[in-house]
C-alpha cells in the first residue's frame, strides 16, 4: 500500500495539470464579435435618435446627433404657406357674425409667414386668384422637377442637394453645419412616405401622405415631423 503522503502529492499533481490545461485552452476561445447598432433602423416607424456603442469600450455610447432631423426639416420647410383661399375675403375687424372666425377666437387665415422656415406645405402648388397669388412648394420643385416620381436613391440625392436654412424647431443647426446631412435619415423619410410595396415615390403620394402625418393640416410643422419619424 502506498503511503498517505504519496496519495496527497499525486492528487495535487493531477489538480495542477487540469488547471494548467484549462488556462492554456481558454486563450484560444474566440471572443464574441461586437456588432454596433446601425446608425438608423431601416423600419420607418423606428427612425429615431439612437446610440452607437464604441467597439473598444462597450460601456461608452455616443448619441446620434438630433441635428440630422433638423437638417432634413430645414431643407424641406418654408417660411411661407398658403391656407384657406376664401379667408382672404375677411376684413379682420372682429365682426360679431364673421364666418371666418375660429371657435377659439382667432381667424381662418389665407396665408401665414414666419421669420424662419416653419412648415413643410403638404400641397404641390396652390393658387389664390382673388389675391393674385400662387405658391409652388420647394419640395415639389426640387425633388420632382424632372418628373412625377423618384426612386429612393434619387430622393436621397435630390434632398441632400436642397438648400438648408435653420428652421423653427429642433436642435439649432447653423447654415454652415447644415450643408452636410446623413443619407440614412433621408432614406427613413422616404420609406415613411412611399406606398408600401412601391419602389417609387410620386409627387401626389408625398403630398397626400404628408397631409396624413400633419393631421389633415395644410403643413407639416416640427412637432408632427419629429413625431412621424419616431
Amino acid at each position: 500500500m502506498l503511503p498517505a503522503s504519496f496519495s496527497v502529492m499525486a492528487s495535487m499533481s493531477v489538480t495542477t495539470s487540469i488547471f494548467l490545461f484549462l488556462a492554456e485552452t481558454s486563450a484560444f476561445v474566440p471572443h464574441r464579435a461586437f456588432s454596433p447598432l446601425p446608425l438608423y433602423p431601416t423600419h420607418p416607424s423606428a427612425c429615431r435618435s439612437t446610440t452607437v456603442a464604441d467597439a473598444s469600450d462597450t460601456s461608452q455610447a455616443t448619441e446620434v446627433a438630433p441635428k440630422e432631423y433638423t437638417k432634413l426639416f430645414g431643407r424641406l420647410a418654408e417660411k411661407y404657406i398658403m391656407l384657406d383661399a376664401s379667408a382672404g375675403l375677411c376684413c379682420y375687424s372682429a365682426c360679431s357674425d364673421c364666418e371666418f372666425r375660429e371657435p377659439g377666437g382667432g381667424y381662418r387665415m389665407s396665408e401665414m409667414s414666419a421669420a424662419r422656415p416653419k412648415w413643410i406645405p403638404c400641397y404641390e402648388k396652390r393658387e389664390q386668384p382673388a389675391n393674385n397669388k400662387e405658391h409652388t412648394t420647394k419640395w415639389s420643385a426640387d425633388i420632382f422637377g424632372e418628373g412625377p416620381a423618384v426612386t429612393e436613391e434619387e430622393f436621397v440625392e435630390k434632398v441632400s442637394a436642397m438648400a438648408f436654412a435653420p428652421p423653427l424647431g429642433g436642435s439649432f443647426c447653423s447654415a454652415k453645419d447644415g450643408k452636410e446631412i446623413e443619407p440614412e435619415i433621408i432614406r427613413c423619410f422616404f420609406r415613411l412616405l412611399v406606398r408600401e410595396g412601391s419602389e417609387k415615390l410620386t409627387r401626389h403620394r408625398m403630398s397626400t401622405r404628408m397631409k396624413e402625418l400633419a393631421g389633415d393640416e395644410e403643413g407639416l410643422n416640427w412637432k408632427n415631423f419629429e413625431g412621424a419619424l419616431q
